[in-house]
């Protein structure tokens, strides 16, 4: 778990040389705002501090922004320090016609996905908007990329024209990789730890601040992710300690939420990894014995963007497989606690949560060669680190295996949740062993802390709502297209029209129920037919319900998904297939485990 920190000061956090983040309802644009000026139409938004004319599109009935500045450019002494509002740039007219730059790129230790150079210069927001938006609700999205990929390029006109256009939509950008959680005790006196969670938050305060402008009502905003995105989402919700509430959203979108070994923002993890891209810089720890009037923060300040990059491809690429070098830290003011352990004890931000999984999250971010329980035995002393042979016995208890080893010649097949085998030893991508880890890896990175946030936010005037996304081949992220598009083969448009409808409903109502039609299909035989989710049950501990989105029938074909090793059998044309299970006793009694995993998150940490 790491030391939970006791609540300090906001200069302690920043250090005497950078400005604080802006606390729960304060507006760090408000001084901008005062400079603003009527618009003289409908796509030209004057936000002070800057002007921008956007884009209409007959079409599709939306106007977008692309490339809006919501930060200062954090570099030169800005880096790893709070952000800070934008300078004044009134000397003409932007036009935001185009995505502004993303943000440098760093990669898991895997072959996979490549690292790529990107601009530091990177805190920009996109708006979608309704050409005749007044007053409507809000989606505010964050993406994934496990805190190290990724950009805020998401197009969210499907999914707003699939809901009668009835929200704006934003999509953010924050610092990755070392850039944005570069952490260790010089970071924490120099500047910030999280320096791309805050990001975020400023982000979230810019619209608190700006989105009236574009025709979106700021009380209403939902914001939502997908993988480390939908695990900002989840500490957004326990930001400084769940005391902000709704001042700066009312509801929360989750999907597979990331929670990664959360450490201390000076244990030796963060600080080891600090050292090795200090060293990886040209600022190596031997660097500041030689150099009394300059430490290694203040070297790595003065470094080039581009040996810095490098420098965090480098520690990025040389970890264990599925693990990214730079994660959120527990810092004692912004994240206090370990997540599984606020969100146990209720301290929470935001009214309603709509949250959810893929049925196999795991085979991305594990290694596809574990064929033997001593293949299993080895992979978890590395994947936990600080647990005795005592709580491995406890994990084998936990998730116990059918066969020792994979039959290469056995035809994996998706589980149904309830009956037969599980997702403990099989699923379409794998079986025995190899399955075993990769339910493991996907049920306490995943899986869990989706249970965990559904059980929060289950009473004291709260609602949650859970789902799983259970289309074969539902690995990780295969969700994203189903609800944002293009839709892949295994999809289909009755599919995609009720994923769409669940989130805007969500955003709009406060409530994921959809109509019967729509839930149903179009080319279903009785499309009127009731169905679950027209009165989706709200989750609490005493009725564990999720909904369960699959489809059923079909023609099948072959196919290799990114997370599959192979391909796979998958359906196109299918109906949809949505019904109401319960939670814990789901595949195998994943209640149960996940209830295992909250008691050793101190040794994991999460």
């Amino acid at each position: 778990m790491g030391p939970i920190h006791t609540l300090l000061s906001l200069g302690l956090l920043l250090g005497a040389s950078s400005a604080a983040p802006h606390s729960a309802g304060s507006r760090p644009f408000d001084a901008a705002l005062q400079e603003r000026q009527a618009s003289p139409d409908r796509v030209t938004v004057d936000l002070g501090y800057e002007v921008y004319r956007g884009v209409s599109n007959a079409s599709t009935g939306l106007t977008t922004w692309k490339g809006i500045r919501f930060a200062a450019a954090p570099v030169g002494d800005l880096r790893w320090q709070a952000p800070q509002p934008p300078s004044s740039n009134r000397t003409g007219t932007i036009q935001a016609n185009a995505f502004g730059p993303t943000c440098p790129q760093s990669s898991f230790a895997s072959p996979v996905l490549p690292n790529e150079n990107g601009n530091e210069d990177c805190l920009f927001l996109n708006v979608y908007a309704p050409s005749n938006a007044s007053n409507l609700p809000v989606f505010v999205y964050i993406h994934g990329g496990g805190y190290g990929l990724g950009s805020g390029r998401q197009d969210m006109t499907s999914l707003i024209n699939t809901n009668n256009n009835d929200f704006i939509a934003v999509v953010i950008q924050y610092r990755l990789g070392a850039f944005g959680f570069l952490s260790s005790d010089e970071v924490f006196r120099n500047g910030v730890v999280n320096a791309g969670i805050l990001d975020q938050h400023f982000a979230l305060q810019w619209v608190q601040s700006y989105i009236s402008m574009f025709g979106g009502n700021a009380s209403q905003v939902t914001i939502g992710g997908e993988s480390a995105g939908a695990g900002s989402v989840m500490l957004q919700d326990l930001a400084y300690g769940g005391t902000q509430g709704t001042s700066l959203f009312r509801n929360t979108f989750s999907a597979s939420p990331y929670l990664p070994m959360q450490y201390g923002y000076k244990d030796f993890v963060p600080s080891q990894s600090y050292y090795a891209f200090a060293t990886a810089a040209g600022c190596p720890p031997t660097y500041a014995y030689g150099n009394s009037s300059q430490s290694i923060f203040r070297c790595l300040v003065a470094a080039s963007s581009q040996k810095l990059q490098n420098a965090s491809f480098v520690v990025s690429a040389s970890g264990v497989f599925g693990t990214w070098g730079f994660l959120p830290v527990t810092d004692g003011v912004f994240i206090q606690q370990l997540p599984s352990q606020q969100l146990l004890q209720k301290q929470l931000n935001g009214q309603h949560l709509l949250v959810g999984n893929d049925a196999n999250e795991g085979p991305l971010f594990t290694p596809q060669n574990i064929t033997t329980e001593a293949d299993l035995l080895a992979w978890l002393r590395l994947t936990f680190p600080l647990f005795t042979n005592d709580d491995i016995a406890k994990v084998l208890l936990y998730y116990p295996s059918t066969n020792a080893s994979v039959d290469p010649m056995a035809l994996d097949f998706a589980t149904n949740g309830v009956s037969g085998p599980t997702a403990l030893n099989e699923s379409q991508v794998g079986s025995g062993q190899q399955q075993r880890a990769d339910n493991i890896y996907a049920e306490t990175s995943f899986v869990c802390p989706s249970y965990w946030m559904a059980e929060a936010y289950s009473d004291r005037g709260r609602a949650s709502y859970r789902y799983q996304y259970s289309v074969p081949l539902a690995t990780h992220g295969t969700d994203l297209t189903a609800y944002f598009g293009p839709v892949l083969p295994n999809q289909p448009a009755d599919f995609e029209r009720a994923f769409m409808q669940i989130l805007g409903n969500f955003v709009v109502r406060d409530n994921p129920s959809i109509s019967a039609d729509v839930a149903n299909g179009a080319r279903a035989s009785n499309p009127s037919a009731p169905n679950p989710a027209t009165n989706w049950p709200p989750y609490s501990n005493f009725a564990p319900y999720q909904i369960n989105l699959n489809t059923t029938g079909g023609t099948p074909y072959q196919a290799q998904p990114l997370g599959a090793p192979f391909n796979v059998t998958q359906y196109a044309n299918a109906t949809n297939d949505i019904t109401l299970v319960n939670a814990y006793t789901w595949e195998g009694g994943r209640g149960y485990r996940c209830d295992f995993w909250r008691s050793v998150a101190a040794i994991v940490p999460e």
